[in-house]
């Protein structure tokens, strides 16, 4: 598991700003609070890292709503490469770990 550093920065472009809406009705605003749960769990991903580290956390908004997402760190922002609601088998892991 990685620690994130203090204070966690946010970098949204035109290409990554509104496609978790579009797609799966996860906002900018929830995929952020996400980061900020006590008890998110944060990976390495490793299948899908390539030119540069990727990375998973499954954490929950203030409303609740478990999020998976995958993200980058570029100049020492994180990048949100795609967000949506958790499945029953990373619920199960959620839960098991906290």
């Amino acid at each position: 598991m990685i620690k994130l550093r203090k204070p966690i920065e946010f970098q949204w472009d035109k290409g990554n700003s509104d496609k978790n809406w579009t797609k799966h009705k996860v906002s900018n605003k929830e995929c952020e609070e996400a980061f900020f749960d006590n008890n998110r769990k944060i990976f390495k991903d490793k299948l899908h890292s390539g030119k540069e580290e990727r990375y998973r956390i499954v954490g929950k908004t203030k409303k609740k709503r478990l999020l998976f997402i995958v993200f980058t760190i570029r100049r020492k922002k994180i990048m949100i490469i795609s967000a949506r609601n958790i499945n029953k088998k990373e619920e199960y892991l959620y839960e098991k770990t906290t």
